[in-house]
């Protein structure tokens, strides 16, 4: 099983089910990698297409296998709402390394379509723990001169300068 780091960037969604009747629906997401839970901020006021643009951090250490997308709606002075949910095999992730923002269906409790959520997502395996990084001063392979590790070319750190591994709000277009 793979060990790393999977970095999820949540898009947007589009053809959600507004469950409020006098207002706009204010949607967030729960994302769920077995045991860990990460919470979207709350869109106010886009209804059934909400933007997030936001990146979320899980730890690959176990026997997974989905990430899990639940859609809720907030709402002040009852419970929140369920939109609908997503789930997306993370197999293909682990093979090619990223997969640039796509749509997954949303679906309800009768796995019935109900909107479409656009999610990229990108693996970092771990490295192996023989790679000569254990606290010790610099490296032995001329990479730098400097304290600790450097294995990012040419002082590169967190890598592309287009942001989120080379993905551009502008890369992929609207329908």
């Amino acid at each position: 099983m793979p060990h790393g780091t999977l970095e999820v960037l949540l898009v947007s969604a589009k053809g959600l089910d507004n469950n409020d009747f006098l207002a706009d629906m204010d949607p967030y997401v729960l994302l769920t990698l077995r045991t860990q839970e990460k919470k979207s901020n709350v869109v106010s006021g886009q209804g059934s297409a909400p933007e997030w643009n936001e990146t979320f951090v899980f730890t690959v250490s176990d026997d997974v296998s989905e990430l899990h997308l639940k859609i809720m709606d907030k709402d002040n002075f009852s419970a929140d709402d369920f939109v609908g949910e997503a789930t997306i095999s993370l197999e293909p992730i682990f093979t090619e390394g990223s997969i640039p923002p796509t749509a997954y269906n949303v679906v309800n409790q009768d796995k019935e379509y109900r909107g479409e959520i656009k999610v990229g997502l990108r693996f970092t395996p771990e490295r192996e723990q023989n790679d000569g990084a254990s606290g010790e001063y610099g490296r032995n392979d001329g990479a730098s001169g400097e304290y600790g590790r450097n294995d990012r070319p040419s002082g590169e750190y967190g890598g592309s300068e287009e942001g989120y591994g080379g993905w551009k709000q502008s890369s992929y277009a609207e329908e």
